[in-house]
């Protein structure tokens, strides 16, 4: 690992007025980047002791969840818990317990791609090194993503608690360097790899301060992770999904797909598909035909078609009590 300066922040503004810092919180993706010299930042700001640790109900009904809050905190809280049963699911799917203690709302929704050649300093990797390529293309892409791809990087995006959030109609709050507060949909906060180095709206010397989640929605919600052991594996697939149903027809429905996508992946004509329909498996399957129709996968991570769709229908049958 190389030398680096490390400063302890102790307002929001050593951070914000710090641009060529790189940021560490609970440090469970940094720290092993930086010690494979994939991320080898001159300079580290520690806010693991600014005061960003609280969740707290805001105006409206929703939540506001401190960027510092633990993983481990926010599966346990009550509210979340109650009103937010997907998220608190998705945390619990998404670590060991160990890791969720240490990891953080704000380090999660930042946490970077498990794609192997990124973290192979001696194969070319546009994410890592831009314009050297895209190993996976024509390599080992079993865990890579079949939507929201592009010509020069096929990564997935790892994040188990940013699907439920995008579910859930999340917005991301970011504090500027002239402390000016700006909120973005979790929605627009990711990018497409169109520059796969330049993942998320973020600039330079802004610092996420919180994730709002709006009031709880009616109906039924579940968080579905497939993978390949039953526990601390990243996912195939994964399904964030809230449904309502009144007088036999479908009223609203919210989803969002982890391990397929370069984002969390919420494909509203997925939802529009569902709306004013009486729930049954050729509907359902109708909506997962919809979800995997732009679908661009490799050899080596073709399965995910169909699993996407199996992995739907299922966690709609489930919300929905349809037994066929």
């Amino acid at each position: 690992m190389k030398q680096f300066d490390y400063i302890r922040a102790g307002a929001n503004s050593d951070v914000t007025g710090t641009p060529d810092a790189t940021i560490i919180a609970g440090g469970t993706n940094l720290l092993d980047l930086m010690k494979l010299e994939v991320m080898t930042p001159d300079r580290l700001v520690d806010i693991s002791r600014l005061d960003l640790k609280q969740i707290t109900p805001t105006r409206d009904g929703g939540l506001r969840i401190g960027a510092l809050v633990t993983n481990s905190d926010l599966a346990a809280d009550m509210t979340v818990r109650s009103d937010y049963a997907a998220l608190s699911s998705a945390l619990l799917a998404c670590a060991s317990g160990q890791l969720r203690n240490k990891a953080t709302t704000g380090g999660n929704l930042l946490q970077r791609t498990r794609c192997y050649y990124f973290y192979d300093t001696d194969q070319p990797c546009n994410k890592r090194d831009p314009g050297s390529g895209c190993s996976a293309m024509e390599g080992a892409n079993r865990l890579h993503a079949i939507l929201g791809v592009t010509d020069k990087c096929i990564a997935s995006h790892p994040s188990d608690m940013a699907v439920a959030m995008q579910m859930l109609g999340a917005e991301v709050e970011i504090e500027a360097a002239d402390g000016v507060t700006r909120t973005v949909p979790l929605s627009d906060f990711y990018l497409i790899p169109t520059d796969p180095a330049v993942e998320t709206v973020l600039q330079p010397g802004e610092l996420i301060t919180a994730v709002i989640l709006p009031a709880p929605a009616e109906g039924r919600q579940t968080y579905r992770k497939v993978r390949d052991r039953a526990s601390y594996a990243f996912a195939m697939v994964s399904v964030a999904a809230r449904i309502k149903v009144t007088d036999g027809k479908i009223t609203q429905a919210a989803i969002a797909c982890g391990g397929i996508g370069s984002m969390p992946w919420r494909d509203p004509a997925v939802e529009d598909a569902l709306i004013g329909q009486e729930p049954s498996r050729e509907v359902f399957g109708k909506a997962a035909d919809i979800l995997v129709a732009e679908a661009a996968p490799k050899e080596g991570n073709a399965f995910k078609v169909p699993l996407a769709r199996r992995t739907l229908i299922a966690t709609l049958k489930e919300l929905t009590g349809v037994q066929q």
